[in-house]
């Protein structure tokens, strides 16, 4: 082992014994923070006494080779376990240094998500609708909760755009390489010659902001008031419960009208406009950082294609990891697993390659 093994496995001691302490305990804040650390850190202190174990066993039966008197079974026995363990501390060095990568702050974060019609008209519609599904589908697997802040559906189905919060630990880790252009091919129901039309959707992935990470001056903004429209019954039709809020320097302009509070409307759009703030500037100095890379996995850059849905083959194409499931219903339901771990086992091997070079 090395000093930064030790270093991490006594942090690791140390933030149990301060989980006990009751003046942490009394501290939602505090206990949430140090909770979620040592959550961090218990795969690599795991992996850690793995390595630790095997490395003991190793020289257990080295010794056994090395001491002429042992009886033969037990050298035989030696001699077959000593390159089992010598690989499997080679596997284990690997283990470790993949999760010795720095986590990216932002992956235990919520999510706000956009979805808007692309090309396509009225198909692009009805496409970006079953997206929002997808996702809705994906979330509430992984125990998140969705809710809307904002959506304007097509008159003949589906949806010109919807925006919403998607709450959970590490949100952000599973949604983020969803940024994109999403291609679909099908032959729309109003086809009657049975022609394959290509339409798009865009996605945005965003962490959810916090104050910390953005500071708005009120001067900045301007805040309108209006009826809500769309479904949701007497109140929300009739009364100046929803919200526009536009950032005067940036000429971000995000409304809200889901709740039926003013102020609910205003605290969730203050929440997405803090987050493509945000966005912006990790976009900026991404953009910086991207011209000495060679590669882009999960940039999240929407001028590009990123994923082909095609109906008639039953088939989804993710571009960036050139990885095809054939299974485009079971997708569509929110199992995104088969595209979802190969972008993420890329993204954790880029990172270590660049820890490394």
């Amino acid at each position: 082992m090395n000093p930064q093994l030790d270093s991490l496995e006594a942090r690791f001691l140390e933030l149990d014994a301060q989980l006990q302490d009751p003046a942490v305990a009394s501290d939602p804040k505090r206990l949430r923070e140090l909770s979620r650390t040592r959550a961090e850190l218990e795969p690599v202190v795991q992996a850690i006494h793995r390595q630790r174990s095997l490395q003991h066993q190793l020289e257990e039966a080295e010794s056994i080779l090395a001491d002429r008197d042992q009886d033969a079974d037990l050298r035989g026995m030696a001699e077959a376990e000593v390159p089992e363990l010598k690989a499997a501390l080679r596997e284990g060095e690997a283990d470790l240094r993949r999760l010795l990568v720095p986590k990216d702050p932002r992956d235990a974060r919520n999510v706000i998500l956009e979805v808007r019609a692309g090309t396509g008209g009225e198909e692009a519609a009805l496409f970006a609708g079953e997206l929002f599904r997808m996702y809705t589908r994906f979330a509430e697997r992984r125990g998140f909760r969705v809710a809307v802040l904002d959506h304007s559906e097509a008159e003949r189905g589906g949806m010109k755009e919807v925006i919403a919060e998607i709450t959970g630990e590490g949100a952000y880790s599973f949604f983020r390489f969803e940024s994109g252009v999403h291609r679909v091919q099908r032959v729309p129901k109003t086809e009657t010659q049975g022609r394959v039309h290509t339409s798009a959707a865009t996605v945005a992935v965003m962490p959810e902001a916090e104050d910390i990470d953005v500071q708005i001056n009120d001067k900045d903004l301007r805040i309108d008031e209006f009826c809500s429209g769309g479904k949701g019954g007497q109140s929300v039709n009739t009364t100046y419960s929803a919200v526009r809020v536009t950032h005067l320097p940036t000429g971000m302009v995000v409304q809200c009208q889901d709740e039926r509070s003013k102020i609910k409307n205003l605290a969730k759009a203050m929440t997405v406009l803090r987050s493509r703030m945000l966005e912006k500037a990790q976009a900026e100095a991404d953009a910086e950082a991207a011209a000495m890379r060679r590669s882009q996995v999960g940039s999240g850059d929407r001028s590009e294609k990123i994923r082909t849905y095609n109906f008639p083959q039953s088939r989804v194409t993710d571009h960036r990891v050139n990885v095809t499931t054939h299974q485009l219903d079971r997708f569509m339901e929110g199992e995104l697993e088969p595209i979802l771990e190969p972008l993420r086992a890329a993204h954790e091997a880029e990172r270590l390659q660049q820890l490394e070079a």
